[in-house]
């Protein structure tokens, strides 16, 4: 899980334009951290609220500081979660997958055991119903998803062992977004991402 400062600062600084504003830091700013996201504030000249007494008046959106917006806009997504390749084997048709077997192989393909599960915030309602992306193409998890990790059909494409794979992400770089997750498990794109900030291992980058 990546936390982009940089494309916090710039949401903060778009949003701190059209006058004094106060940035929603609960949940401990929605999972992003709150102390990255205060210290950000502050050097845009925005107040932090953490829930002690009542809402200031110009509460911004949160959506909107952490790029969790529709349609697209010039707010970043600020949130990034990858996972990694495990390995690869083939399926064929008829073979089921994961607990239950709620996914079975329409044809002979590929599948890749990724990194990620509801241990670390990937909800099991995303199991047949959601893409990730590697090396730029999309690709459906399939099954249910486990504990730790789930299972990506992967057809004929040329993923390997270790392979960097996008949960979610930059809707611009084609990446599958939170609101793509929310659309498929009914919870916000907020409470996911306090989920997933709360239970993946996370990294504040540049």
């Amino acid at each position: 899980m990546q936390v982009s400062r940089r494309a916090l600062a710039s949401n903060m600084r778009v949003l701190a334009a059209s006058g004094p504003a106060a940035v929603d830091a609960r949940a401990d700013a929605y999972g992003h951290g709150v102390d990255v996201v205060a210290a950000a504030a502050r050097e845009c000249g925005l107040e932090v609220f953490e829930g002690a007494g009542s809402p200031p008046p110009a509460l911004l959106d949160p959506e909107s500081v952490f790029g969790i917006v529709r349609p697209a806009t010039n707010l970043e997504p600020v949130m990034r979660m990858t996972g990694t390749v495990l390995s690869i084997k083939e399926l064929h048709r008829g073979e089921g997958v994961s607990y239950g077997f709620r996914h079975r192989a329409p044809e002979d393909t590929r599948i890749a055991l990724v990194t990620g599960g509801y241990a670390q915030g990937v909800v099991r309602a995303l199991g047949n119903s959601v893409d990730v992306s590697i090396a730029g193409a999309r690709h459906r998890i399939v099954g249910r998803v486990a504990m730790d990790v789930c299972v990506v059909d992967v057809g004929t494409a040329p993923v390997t062992r270790g392979d960097t794979v996008v949960l979610f992400g930059d809707a611009g770089r084609g990446e599958p977004t939170l609101t793509e997750w929310a659309d498929a498990c009914l919870l916000t794109p907020l409470e996911l991402t306090a989920a997933c900030g709360d239970l993946a291992r996370r990294e504040a980058i540049l």
